[in-house]
């Protein structure tokens, strides 16, 4: 599979992981992204790995075609920015959950989006 992709086992699917991220998993934020992140340790012999979620609040956009623009626009971003974190988690063995939450009611250009999420994988780097 390349290296510039997001298949299904990086998206965070399991409404548990999803819970714990958001109750346990540290904050901050980026313009137009409020973004949580939890690492976990693997166990022994496991490989690392990053599961992302991304979601447009319905409170900032009514209609549906703007948030599947913003959430398609997101997704992009991080696939072609996203090869860097993959090694620097598969090196240090560590299991890393990210949620990227839109948070402002202007529709974000792709560059934008892109220089946003470029901006958080590198913090997200730092922090392991």
């Amino acid at each position: 599979m390349s290296e510039k992709s997001l298949t299904r086992a990086e998206r965070l699917r399991s409404l548990s992981a999803i819970r714990r991220l958001f109750s346990e998993g540290r904050s901050g934020f980026t313009y137009p992204f409020r973004h949580l992140l939890l690492a976990e340790a693997c166990g022994e012999g496991k490989e690392g790995s990053v599961s992302v979620m991304f979601s447009v609040p319905k409170k900032f956009h009514k209609r549906a075609n703007k948030r599947n623009l913003l959430k398609r626009r997101s997704r992009e971003a991080y696939r072609l920015n996203n090869a860097s974190l993959k090694e620097v988690v598969r090196e240090k063995g560590v299991a890393v959950s990210i949620a990227f939450v839109l948070s402002t009611k202007d529709v974000a250009s792709y560059k934008t989006i892109e220089y946003a999420i470029k901006r958080i994988l590198e913090h997200v780097q730092e922090s392991l």
